[in-house]
C-alpha cells in the first residue's frame, strides 16, 4: 500500500525549494521535524477539498476499514461534532426535529456539539454501574425506548474509558428495525478492526463511527478517522467534508496527515500479525494479576483496568506506586487505574508490568464505594445553559443551581453532571468524591 502524502512531502523537503509560504520556520528549527511540516502548497492537496494525495490516502484507509473514511487532524472531537452535524442535517432534510438518545457517559465534546447544533437530547442512564464512566445499554430496554419515541440517532461510547464494550451488533439491529441511526464514539478502539475477528463498530452494524487513531495505533496525537458505513444514504458522504471543515482548522497539520498516511501500509501488512500475537499475552497478564489478588474489569483486550480498592489502595494511590516504578498510567481516580497497551510493548514490556504489579503488597481492602449518579431535573437545554451568563462558585454552594458548563479534565472528559440540569444532593456527593471543588453555574 502506497503513502502518497509522505512521498510528496519527502520529495518537497529534499527539493531545496525556497519556502516563501507558511509555516514561518521555513523548514528549519530545533525539533528536527520542520522540513516535513508544510501547508497546502501546490500539489500537497487540501484536507477538506481533497482530490489528490490526501484523497488517495483516505481511499487507502477506506479500504482498510471497509467504510468511507476521512481524516481528522484534531482528534475524535472534530469527528464527533461532524457526525452529530450530519445527523442534524439529515433530520432537517427529512423535515424532522433532530434528536439524539445518548448513553450518559458521553464525552464532553458531545455536550459542546449539542450547544452548537441545538438538537434535543434524551439520556440513557446506567441501571447499575460502579462508575459514571460506564453506561451499559441493554438492547431489549433500548427497543422499548425506541418504540415509545424514535430519535434521529442513538449515540454510544464503546469502548468506554474503563474498557467496557457495548453489544454493538444487537444494538445496531434494534436501531435499524426502528429506522434510527447508530453513532459510536470508538475513540479508544481503532485497533479493534485488526483483531483476528474484527470487533470494530462499522463491522458490527454502526452507521457513523469515529476512531482516535493516536490513542491505540502508531499515529501522532490528533490523528483520527471519521467512518461512514457503506449502507448509509449517499447524503452523508456528500456532506462529510463540509461537516469536518465546519469544525476544523483551515491549517491542518501535515505532520499528523503524514502519520495517518504512514500508518496505512503498517495496518495492512504487519499490524494484524503483531496484534494477534500480543493480545493472548496481554490476556495472560490479566489472568496472572487476578490470580495474585488483583481485580481487572472490562472486556477490551488492550486496556488493563484495575479496580484497586479490593487490593487495598485507591486508584490515585496505586498510580503513584506505579509512577515510582517508572510506569505512567493513562488514568486514575478513587476506584480505578487504567493502562493502555499496544504490541510495541512486546513480551519484555508485559513482563516488566507484571513484575511491577507483583512487587506492590496487597493490603486490607477498602470498602468505600462511589456514589450513585442521579437522574436530575432538567431546567434548561444544554445550549441555553452553556450560552447563558454564568459564574464559577464553590461546588458546595451549588445545591439547586443550574449547571452551565460541564468543565471536566481530560482524561477522562466525561461530565459528572450535565449542562442545564439542577444540581442535587447526589451531584454534590459526586463532586466531593471526585474532587470537583468549583462549578460553573448559570447566574440566578
Amino acid at each position: 500500500m502506497n503513502t502518497p502524502i509522505c512521498d510528496f512531502v519527502k520529495r518537497y523537503a529534499d527539493s531545496g525549494t525556497h519556502r516563501l509560504h507558511m509555516p514561518g520556520h521555513k523548514g528549519v528549527g530545533a525539533l528536527g521535524c520542520e522540513p516535513l511540516d508544510i501547508t497546502e502548497i501546490r500539489g500537497a492537496d487540501s484536507l477538506y477539498e481533497a482530490d489528490s494525495i490526501i484523497a488517495e490516502s483516505e481511499q487507502n484507509a477506506s479500504f482498510l476499514f471497509g467504510s468511507k473514511t476521512y481524516y481528522s487532524t484534531e482528534g475524535s472531537s472534530q469527528c464527533i461534532r461532524a457526525m452529530l452535524y450530519l445527523c442534524t442535517l439529515f433530520a432537517k432534510e427529512h423535515g424532522t426535529q433532530p434528536s439524539i438518545l445518548a448513553a450518559r457517559n458521553a464525552h464532553k465534546t458531545f455536550l459542546g456539539s449539542a450547544a452548537l447544533l441545538d438538537f434535543d437530547i434524551e439520556w440513557i442512564f446506567p441501571a447499575n454501574s460502579d462508575s459514571y464512566l460506564s453506561c451499559t445499554v441493554d438492547p431489549a430496554i433500548l427497543e422499548q425506548r425506541l418504540m415509545q419515541n424514535a430519535p434521529t440517532a442513538v449515540y454510544l461510547t464503546s469502548p468506554d474509558y474503563l474498557g467496557s464494550m457495548a453489544d454493538i451488533r444487537a444494538i445496531a439491529d434494534v436501531c435499524h428495525r426502528h429506522g434510527v441511526l447508530l453513532i459510536v464514539d470508538n475513540a479508544h478502539g481503532a485497533y479493534l478492526k485488526f483483531l483476528p475477528a474484527s470487533q470494530h463498530p462499522i463491522d458490527l452494524g454502526a452507521d457513523l463511527v469515529c476512531d482516535s487513531a493516536h490513542k491505540t495505533l502508531p499515529v501522532l496525537t490528533g490523528g483520527a478517522y471519521l467512518h461512514l458505513a457503506p449502507t448509509l444514504p449517499a447524503f452523508f458522504a456528500a456532506h462529510a467534508k463540509a461537516a469536518l471543515s465546519l469544525f476544523g482548522s483551515t491549517s491542518p497539520s501535515y505532520l499528523i496527515l503524514q502519520s495517518l498516511d504512514a500508518a496505512n501500509p503498517y495496518l495492512a501488512e504487519d499490524y494484524p500479525h503483531a496484534l494477534s500475537a500480543f493480545v493472548p499475552q496481554s490476556l495472560q497478564l490479566y489472568n496472572h494479576l487476578n490470580v495474585h489478588g488483583y481485580t481487572t474489569i472490562g472486556d477490551e483486550p488492550l486496556k488493563l483496568t484495575l479496580q484497586t480498592k479490593p487490593y487495598g489502595y485507591t486508584g490515585v494511590q496505586f498510580a503513584d506506586l506505579l509512577r515510582k516504578r517508572h510506569i505512567e498510567c493513562e488514568f486514575a481516580d478513587p476506584d480505578f487505574v487504567v493502562l493502555m497497551l499496544t504490541p510495541t510493548l512486546g513480551t519484555d514490556g508485559l513482563r516488566y508490568l507484571e513484575e511491577a504489579f507483583l512487587s506492590i503488597p496487597q493490603k486490607t481492602a477498602l470498602i468505600s464505594a462511589p456514589p450513585r449518579t442521579s437522574h436530575p431535573q432538567r431546567k434548561m437545554s444544554v445550549r441555553d445553559a452553556m450560552l447563558s451568563p454564568c459564574e464559577t462558585v464553590d461546588a458546595e454552594k451549588t445545591l439547586g443551581r443550574v449547571l452551565a458548563a460541564a468543565t471536566v479534565s481530560c482524561p477522562p472528559a466525561v461530565p459528572v453532571a450535565v449542562s442545564g440540569e439542577v444540581i442535587d444532593e447526589r451531584a454534590l456527593e459526586c463532586f466531593r468524591y471526585y474532587g470537583i471543588d468549583t462549578c460553573c453555574v448559570t447566574k440566578a
